[in-house]
């Protein structure tokens, strides 16, 4: 999982990614590609 400061390239690099908030901090996940997973926060 790379930690990123902007997530808006890590959202726009698969079709299937998702940004989601947990616990204060911002995900990127892709369920059928995990390789795309970013972290910010």
């Amino acid at each position: 999982m790379k930690v990123l400061r902007s997530l808006k390239s890590a959202k726009l690099r698969h079709r299937d990614c998702r940004v989601v908030r947990r616990r204060g901090r911002v995900y990127v996940i892709n369920k059928t590609n995990p390789r795309f997973k970013a972290r910010q926060g």
